[in-house]
């Protein structure tokens, strides 16, 4: 089905030179992927955050009651969660057990935890492709007697996590140390024609809708990151045409690539 409207789109891709609108930061390094594929496929590449985060104090963070240092392992899906777990751990004054293992959703994210730990000296495991599957794949291995704390958004927790842990009878706990609040993206949406947008968190595609609530899509293809993105994205009406992570794309870049791949044969 998602096949089929790439394959679609990317005909009136052929014609000519088009816009991508990525939700997220213009990535500080000039050697992205994101600036390859622009000069590859001669494509205009915008990129405009549709989320900000704020962290929740430490203060509002005790009224959850929850012990931070009776978790054996910590559960990351983003940098975002890294930051602000050990933010509030700093704030609250809490030494973290050299002990504590850590499970991330990437290896990328994994990484990030260097700026907090020694990492070769703690537990650190990640997933093999970035799917909530491969991420289940690990924990399963370590759930034997650890208490888990998912690190997430207040309003942007990951249900099919949640729903595995209770499901495998894991010892868990949700520690909500930031929200997500929608930008203010009218101008750039209402100002330029885009022939992709590309979401990755829920939170972005309610964004799309607090700044634009009559939107429609018009041909626009859309392109989701993650299983949440995309239920949220069909669950708004949308039709969804670029999908990642998947075994041939496993980044938004790779599936774009390939989308504009398809757009390339045809002309």
């Amino acid at each position: 089905m998602v096949k089929n409207s790439i394959s679609n789109k990317a005909v009136a891709l052929a014609h000519s030179k088009k816009k991508i609108l990525i939700t997220q930061p213009k990535p500080e390094s000039d050697k992205s992927p994101y600036f390859d594929l622009s000069r590859k496929f001669d494509v205009q590449v915008d990129f405009q955050p549709f989320i900000r985060l704020e962290g929740i104090p430490a203060k509002e963070f005790r009224k959850q009651k929850i012990d931070i240092q009776s978790h054996t392992g910590v559960i990351f899906t983003s940098r975002n969660a890294i930051d602000h777990f050990f933010r509030i751990c700093e704030e609250m004054k809490i030494s973290v057990s050299q002990d504590t293992k850590y499970f991330c959703i990437t290896e990328a994210v994994a990484l990030y935890l260097q700026k907090f730990i020694l990492y070769r000296k703690r537990k650190v495991f990640y997933g093999a492709d970035g799917t909530n599957k491969s991420l289940f794949d690990v924990i399963n291995k370590h759930k034997v007697n650890e208490k888990f704390l998912y690190v997430c958004s207040e309003n942007q927790q990951d249900s099919d996590i949640t729903g595995w842990l209770k499901s495998n009878c894991c010892e868990f706990s949700l520690a909500f140390m930031y929200r997500t609040e929608s930008n203010d993206v009218k101008d750039i949406l209402t100002k330029t024609d885009y022939d992709v947008i590309c979401f990755f968190t829920p939170s972005g595609v309610k964004s799309l809708f607090d700044n634009l609530p009559q939107f429609e899509q018009n041909g626009t293809a859309i392109g989701a990151f993650g299983n949440n993105t995309s239920k949220a994205i069909e669950e708004a009406g949308l039709k969804l045409s670029i999908k990642a992570p998947q075994p041939q794309t496993p980044s938004m870049v790779a599936a774009l690539e390939q989308f504009l791949t398809i757009a390339t044969k045809k002309k």
